[in-house]
């Protein structure tokens, strides 16, 4: 099936993640320190350790369900630490009140996040463009906040480039309006001796998103190639939907990762670098 529509992820796939979140992880730190009215500096140490050395196990929870890894960037680790210190303390310990404020706390912060692209992110995403299909960058952080740092980098053809942001991609709400495609998903998929726990493929919002640019392009999940840096927030849906996905390589890749693209056969990808991302779309 020919590729008809692309849809990139942009922290952490088309930008350099550690450079761009510095900033922000300052801003979040003293944002938590305040909510708290007190200093973070030890527990927040100590949260972040607790992570690393649990790796893919202790993800970033939601209603007892964890929901993406937290050791995969900054954000999310930041993210992760704060609900843990927020239980820690005992502070906001209805969950929708602490999520919202570690919600908050992250909108605020990404605020002063710096715009750092990838060497490549530029080229390639002129090369996309060029090919005339619809391209769409599907994100978590504000719409307007990446329409900026876009308009900085200033691709050739970025008018055709559409950003759909606020995606929640890591919520497991059921969609606002029932859609069969999204009735048939299995709720979690299991990956045998690589990780201990399921990844939660019923991402309602995220599905959303994806949907409105379905049914604007007039396109299908199997003609749709997905791109992003964690597979679990950005791939594990679209690919339980029949779409090809790439994965864009992080350092700290997790086994599960690869082999949960690796079981996709041909409509998989991984490579570090943006311009595997091109020969796909042949």
């Amino acid at each position: 099936m020919a590729i008809a529509c692309v849809v990139l992820d942009f922290d952490g796939t088309f930008t350099d993640v550690a450079t761009e979140s510095a900033p922000f992880l300052t801003h979040f730190r003293d944002g938590l320190a305040h909510a708290l009215g007190q200093g973070v500096e030890q527990a927040w140490e100590e949260e972040v350790a607790a992570l690393r050395a649990g790796a893919d196990l202790l993800g970033w929870n939601l209603g007892g369900r964890v929901v993406a890894p937290a050791t995969a960037d900054p954000y999310l680790t930041a993210t992760t630490a704060a609900h843990r210190i927020f239980q820690r303390l005992s502070v906001g310990t209805d969950e929708a009140t602490r999520s919202e404020a570690v919600q908050k706390l992250y909108r605020d912060s990404y605020v002063h996040s710096a715009t750092a692209f990838k060497p490549e992110a530029k080229e390639v995403l002129e090369a996309l463009l060029a090919t005339g299909l619809p391209v769409t960058v599907v994100t978590n952080a504000h719409t307007e906040l990446v329409v900026k740092k876009l308009d900085t980098l200033a691709p050739k053809g970025r008018e055709r480039l559409k950003v759909s942001g606020d995606a929640r991609k890591f919520l497991l709400d059921p969609p606002d309006v029932a859609d069969a495609r999204f009735d048939a998903l299995p709720e979690t998929q299991t990956l045998d001796g690589v990780l201990r726990r399921p990844v939660y493929l019923r991402r309602g919002r995220y599905f959303e998103a994806l949907k409105r640019i379905w049914d604007t392009t007039g396109t299908r999940p199997d003609q749709t190639l997905v791109a992003g840096d964690i597979y679990e927030l950005d791939l594990a849906l679209p690919a339980a939907l029949g779409a090809h996905v790439q994965l864009v390589a992080r350092d700290n890749v997790l086994p599960y990762e690869l082999k949960a693209i690796e079981q996709l056969g041909a409509r998989g990808g991984v490579d570090k670098s943006l311009h595997a991302l091109l020969p796909r779309l042949r």
